[in-house]
């Protein structure tokens, strides 16, 4: 079952790690460094048992500025927090800085605790109370509990352990694929590499392959743990650590991720400046996402219709991301907080000043559900059906096999097929029907295999086309001879019907200078059922066919088998000629091979 994962934030020094271990007993200033500065440098993860059972997961995560990144890895991935206020400081820059960035990152609830009480008498508490009240008023923390907490009397522990029993986890996505941001990771003797992290979307079982992002680096699961229990499957909003076979160099900032997963230097972010700041367009910053830190900069598009502003994020190194990820934005240098947002399309393409009205329309559209944007700009070849299925729960407006696109998509393929099909029997107009490799050009080589096969069959339906053999035909379309193909027709007949079973082969034929298109005369002729092609002879007449199968038969009656010298006495061929008759004759079953005889095939027989 999920526990909730609840945070800590707030100023340096105001008494989160206390607060920690006043409810668990565990102090998570572990490392020298932290004990010695009394600062937590790491994030710090803790079970906290409830009263009446059940427990949540605490991550104890830096305040002091410089750590920044190290607070937003912790934070991305909390169901609540509690923001911790010291009674005798009041609200300072980085408790409003943190308050700020849990907003970006989509917090939904929380509550204050006022630590170190025991410090202040009863009028400086009151004023604490009202600048609490003044700092969190507009925030996703209006109106929650402010507890009166010390860590050195007690005072208010079951207050915050009974807040911390209302808390549940949100609602994560299940379906799709799996991506879990790494914010620890150690080598433990014995076991190897094991990664940490809160489980963003989908599911993961004991054993499975995964990808470490962006690198694209290959690993095994070897064991998994859900809030420190072993477990057989981890899913969104668990609190996990996964040990891994074969990571490498695994460190924050790294998702572990099974099933396609958007790897982009390129965002479109929905994003809110720190007091309703414009965002800095052409600015360098930093970008914190999940429990990574990449540079880039930052280009402003437009509004938003929920007056969010549009901004695309061009950075220097890819990140693994989905819609609706939370972002944090700062500043390169100086090092501060300059707004944040969610991300609205993973796959945006690079804003160009000749198409930005259209951008941010389309941004629009994809902020507003409306997933058709990602289908018009995979045109001409469309999107792929798992890619469509990874982006939208939505059903395609359109599909042609394994690709998906909008109804006017679907359109034009078709009227492409029929465009490039007209040209096909203007180039060979002698031709019946054209090799569906003919006529996928242009535009339509964008499409696969499996889509073009089906835009075929969707046009043979609407009545578009005729299948013809292995080829196809424009609907209605007829080969029309000149006087002088017709004249080349009768020419080649004469001469096959004289050829008899030798039949006339390509250099044969060449070599009576007829003119014109003689191979298209040929394939028509094939097609209309007047030749048929004989390995090694070339093309042979039916008539000559029957021939040859009737002095089998004939030969037949009175013998159990035929010997190749029978077979040559019987049809008056020499061994050129009858040594590929025979083999075309067991091929299509009128005879059957037995040592170096033939016996009636069951073609022969029916």
């Amino acid at each position: 079952m999920s526990q909730a994962v609840v945070g800590t934030a707030g100023h340096i020094d105001h008494g989160k790690t206390r607060l920690v271990r006043s409810l668990t007993g565990v102090d998570l200033d572990r490392s020298p460094e932290e004990r010695a500065r009394g600062i937590t440098i790491d994030l710090g993860f803790v079970a906290c048992p409830l009263p009446g059972g059940g427990r949540v997961a605490l991550v104890d995560v830096p305040g002091h500025e410089r750590l920044v990144r190290t607070m937003v890895s912790g934070a991305s991935g909390i169901d609540a927090v509690l923001l911790v206020v010291s009674a005798v400081e009041g609200a300072m820059p980085q408790t409003r800085e943190h308050l700020d960035i849990l907003g970006f990152l989509g917090v939904p609830t929380g509550a204050v605790v006022m630590s170190k009480v025991d410090l202040v008498d009863a009028e400086l508490r009151e004023l604490a109370l009202d600048d609490i009240a003044l700092t969190v008023r507009g925030t996703f923390l209006e109106g929650t509990p402010i507890l009166p907490f010390s860590a050195v009397t007690g005072e208010g522990r079951d207050a915050v352990l009974a807040v911390l029993a209302s808390f549940g986890p949100r609602v994560r996505p299940l379906r799709g694929s799996f991506r879990m941001p790494v914010d620890r990771t150690f080598v433990r003797p014995g076991f190897g590499t094991i990664a940490s992290g809160t489980v963003a979307t989908g599911t993961l079982t004991d054993g499975a392959a995964v990808v470490i992002q962006p690198e694209g680096h290959p690993a095994r699961v070897r064991g998994l743990q859900v809030h420190g229990v072993a477990a057989n499957q981890v899913v969104a909003g668990h609190r996990a650590a996964i040990n891994l076979a074969g990571a490498g160099d695994l460190s924050r900032g790294a998702s572990i991720c099974v099933g396609p997963v958007a790897v982009t230097s390129i965002v479109d972010v929905a994003y809110r400046g720190v007091g309703g700041a414009a965002p800095p367009d052409g600015a360098s910053v930093r970008l914190l996402h999940g429990t990574s830190e990449v540079l880039g900069r930052l280009v402003a598009i437009g509004a938003m219709p929920d007056g969010s502003a549009s901004v695309q994020l061009r950075l220097d190194t890819p990140i693994a991301c989905a819609v609706g990820d939370r972002v944090v934005v700062r500043r390169s240098s100086p090092m501060m907080t300059l707004g944040g947002g969610a991300i609205v399309d993973p796959w945006a393409p690079r804003l160009r000043p000749a198409r930005s009205v259209r951008h941010a329309e389309e941004l629009t559209r994809l902020f507003t559900g409306d997933p058709t944007p990602w289908l018009e700009r995979a045109e001409p070849g469309g999107l792929a059906a798992k890619e469509w299925s990874e982006r939208t729960e939505q059903a395609p407006p359109a599909v042609l096999g394994d690709r998906v696109g909008t109804p006017s998509w679907r359109e034009t393929c078709l009227s492409s097929l029929a465009r490039e099909l007209e040209a096909f029997h203007k180039r060979s107009p002698l031709a019946r029907s054209a090799p569906p490799k003919e006529v996928q050009r242009g535009e339509l080589l964008a499409l696969g295999e499996r889509a073009f096969d089906a835009l075929v069959e969707l046009a043979r339906a609407e009545g578009l086309i005729v299948i013809s053999g292995s080829g196809i035909a424009r609907a209605g379309f007829e080969v029309s001879f000149s006087a002088a193909d017709r004249t080349r027709l009768d020419t080649l007949r004469r001469q096959f019907d004289a050829a008899g079973p030798l039949g006339l082969d390509t250099k044969e034929i060449a070599a009576q200078e007829i003119g014109g298109d003689v191979p298209a005369l040929i394939r028509w002729m094939e097609a209309e059922g007047e030749l048929l092609p004989v390995a090694g002879l070339g093309w042979v007449t039916p008539a000559a066919r029957d021939r040859v199968i009737a002095a089998i038969r004939g030969h037949l009656k009175g013998h159990d088998t035929m010997p190749t010298a029978a077979f040559k006495d019987v049809t008056g061929l020499s061994r050129r000629g009858a040594i590929p008759w025979l083999e075309w004759l067991d091929r299509n079953r009128w005879t059957r091979r037995v040592e170096d005889h033939r016996v009636a095939g069951p073609a022969l027989t029916t």
